[in-house]
This record gives C-alpha cells, sequence and structure tokens, in this order.
C-alpha cells in the first residue's frame, strides 16, 4: 500500500477523552475512529489488525471440527423469553418493530443457535456437532470504557458445542482450552495470559476465563504463576490456594479477560425442549457449552503490552503490515530505488506499506513509523545505496543493521 494513498492521517495528540493506553495510540495512528461511547469504526490498519486476528482465530475454530455459521444479530422476543433472559437479561439492546413486534440485538446466540441445531440433530450419530460464527455483538453496557476493551458494539467469536454425554462436552471442553492457548500463543500474549476461574454470570454457574495481566484491565486475579492458573477476585472471600498445587496464591494482578469458556449442560436446551435419541432409543437432552473470544478487547489488550514511548510494536502474527518502507532523500535516484524494492516485495507476496509522501520530512515519517508500530522499518537513502544495501530496523529493537538489497528476502526466511 502506498501511505500516501491511505485516507486516514495519524494525530499529533493524544485523544483527551481516552484514558487506556490502547485506545489512545490506535486512534492516533489512525487504526480507529470513535463514534461515540462504546462505538468504534476500525479504519484500513485496524481493519488488516482485525483480519489477521480472525484468521488465526477461524482456523483454530476449525482444526477442532468448528462449523462457521452466520446468524441473524436481530432476535425475536419469544426465544429470550424461553429461556428467562427477555426480563433478566440487562445488557440486552431491545426494540420494536413497525407492527410492535418485539426484538433484542444479539448480546449473545444461545437463544439461537439452539433452535437452529435442533432443527439438524435428532440422533446420537448426529452428535457431538459444533458450529461458530465471527459476528457483531450488541450489549446496553452501563458505563462503556477503556476503549475497545470494553464497548457496546464489538466482533465476537462465539462457538457452541452440542454433546450426547457430560464426559463428552468434559472432553471438548478441555480441547478448546488447549486452543485458546495456541490462539494465544500465536498472538504473543501467552505469557502474561492465565487460565482463571471466575463465576458465569447469566450464562452458567462457574466458568473459566483467560486474563491478560495489563494495568489496564478491570479485573484483578490471583494467580499461581508454578500452574499457570488463577481465580478471578470476585469468587475469592478469604485466602486462596491454587486448586492443582495447593499453594497460596499470593500474586495479585490487575488484567483484561480475552477470553471465555462456559460448561452449559442443559440451561439453554432444556428451555427449547432439545433432545436426542441414544443407542437405546431413549430421549436425553442434549448437552452443551459456549466459548468466546472478542476480536476488538484483543486487539486492544496486545496493544496494551506492546507498546513504547514512541507508538504500537505489533507482533508479527498481527501486524497490518510486515515492512514499513522509507526513502530518505527526495530525488529520482532514491526513489527509483525504494520504487524497485517496493514492487520487488510485493511480486514475493510480501505485506509492505510505502511511505511515498513527498510533503513530508524524514523525522515525520519516522515518527510515523514508530507511532503505526510495522514489525520492521526498511529504509532507502544515498549511505544504504552506496554499499547497495538497505537499512533493516526492527521495531523493538534500538539498532539497525545494512543488509544487502538483493538478498533482503533470504535475510528475512533466514
Amino acid at each position: 500500500m502506498l501511505q500516501s494513498k491511505l485516507f486516514t492521517k495519524t494525530s499529533k495528540e493524544f485523544p483527551k477523552e481516552e484514558t487506556s493506553r490502547s485506545a489512545q495510540l490506535l486512534i492516533k495512528a489512525g487504526f480507529i475512529d470513535k463514534l461515540s461511547a462504546g462505538v468504534y469504526s476500525f479504519l484500513p490498519l485496524g481493519l488488516r489488525v482485525l483480519d489477521k486476528i480472525e484468521k488465526i482465530i477461524s482456523d483454530e475454530m476449525e482444526d477442532i471440527s468448528g462449523q462457521r455459521i452466520l446468524m441473524p444479530g436481530l432476535i425475536p422476543k419469544s426465544n429470550w423469553e424461553k429461556t428467562g433472559r427477555w426480563g433478566n437479561f440487562d445488557a440486552l439492546f431491545k426494540l420494536k418493530s413497525q407492527t410492535e413486534t418485539e426484538y433484542a440485538l444479539g448480546a449473545t446466540h444461545e437463544e439461537v443457535v439452539v433452535s437452529l441445531v435442533k432443527k439438524h440433530v435428532s440422533s446420537y450419530k448426529d452428535l457431538p456437532l459444533f458450529v461458530f460464527q465471527i459476528q457483531n455483538k450488541f450489549r446496553n453496557e452501563l458505563r462503556a470504557k477503556s476503549g475497545i476493551l470494553r464497548t457496546r458494539e464489538f466482533l465476537m467469536k462465539d462457538l457452541y458445542s452440542f454433546h450426547a454425554t457430560e464426559k463428552d462436552l468434559d472432553d471438548f471442553y478441555e480441547k478448546i482450552k488447549d486452543s485458546y492457548v495456541k490462539i494465544f500463543k500465536k498472538i504473543k500474549i501467552y505469557d502474561k495470559t492465565y487460565l482463571t476461574f471466575a463465576s458465569g454470570g447469566t450464562f452458567s454457574k462457574y466458568s473459566h476465563e483467560f486474563q491478560t495481566i495489563t494495568p489496564a484491565g478491570e479485573d484483578t486475579i490471583y494467580i499461581c504463576p508454578k500452574c499457570k492458573v488463577a481465580i478471578n477476585e470476585e469468587l475469592v472471600e478469604k485466602k486462596v490456594e491454587c486448586w492443582q498445587c495447593g499453594k497460596t496464591l499470593s500474586q495479585k494482578e490487575k488484567s483484561i479477560e480475552v477470553g471465555n469458556i462456559f460448561n452449559q449442560k442443559e440451561k439453554y436446551t432444556q428451555p427449547f425442549d432439545f433432545k436426542f435419541t441414544d443407542k437405546n432409543g431413549k430421549k436425553k437432552s442434549v448437552m452443551m457449552g459456549a466459548y468466546g473470544i472478542g476480536l476488538p478487547r484483543l486487539m486492544g489488550a496486545i496493544v496494551e503490552i506492546f507498546n513504547d514511548n514512541k507508538g504500537i510494536i505489533w507482533p508479527n502474527s498481527v501486524a497490518p503490515f510486515k515492512f514499513h518502507l522509507i526513502p530518505i532523500e527526495n530525488n529520482q535516484k532514491i526513489k527509483k530505488a525504494a520504487d524497485g524494492l517496493y514492487k520487488t516485495l510485493q511480486k514475493q507476496g510480501q505485506e509492505v506499506i510505502y511511505d511515498d509522501r513527498s510533503d513530508k520530512a524524514v523525522g515525520e515519517k519516522f515518527a510515523d513509523c514508530d507511532l503505526i508500530g510495522i514489525p520492521y522499518r526498511l529504509v532507502v537513502s544515498e549511505k544504504s545505496l552506496k554499499n547497495s544495501c538497505v537499512e533493516v530496523k526492527e521495531r523493538s529493537k534500538e539498532k539497525a543493521k545494512l543488509v544487502k538489497t538483493k538478498k533482503i528476502s533470504q535475510f528475512f526466511n533466514d
């Protein structure tokens, strides 16, 4: 992408109304734009990051036999009434049609997915079944805060599993834990992320969360570093011991919930009379689990962890581009060399943003480069060309190095 064609611009000042570091940087760098409290647009750079996160999550869900679907965001009142959540789920946005039919915007999709899957499952031979979607959710948060870490509209991956036995549900529950670990490792936040025992809220009595340590978090967890597990403060009354090794959980940290898993059993299948016929011809209720990840929140958590006083430092796996190409001197020789390198990298399938802006000083280009946070900066200058080289600098490191232009691809492959 040519940076001169990017319609969004970086800002010189941080947005005053934002308190979280991630929101400040994402707005200043031109990744997101705030429409109102808890409602954000994702701009070209931000959408590229979201797309990368979405692919990582989708690939992992398909690896555990998840089948992707897309359910409606407009859900009839009658579905919510069957589970009792029309009256006791405070986060619902409710509305009426011109014919006075009542709906709620999708805050979660148990009420839809159960009635949907019931149409296709009648026998034990149809189970287990795993379906997931990545779709906008709407929650009437009393206080939307911390930028994209808690919003009223957000993109979410929710997977729902259906089982013939509780044991099969428990086995899949463990499999989804492993799948989440793989996701968090790929986006490089696993070292700061803990499997956390928590309340299930409106979804189940208890649940597990994945909590990522950062001062911007609104949760507090007690950690057992030895076992890589934690417990949410909401469940803590006195001294807490790790349920795996018996040691006192003394480390207390602020954290962001980046994923959750709920063992719902029959909580949502019974209200819809969702049953199957087992091997002996008996009717039994289908067992169910639900597993969520908020993509924008994950994006915000990444930025909370990976930043410095200059800007964002994107991990390679989710960066909008791999290379930020910057020519220094504004002359035909440098332009020709930079243009050539840009075309070469594109032909090789590399993702490059090329700062071809002729109206910006070098210092301003470098400042924007650090703010946006692309993993590798490539600088073409008179000095580097004398040695037939390009200056390469990792965003996360201080020192740059000269690499032969013809060996750029080999350098990164190595």
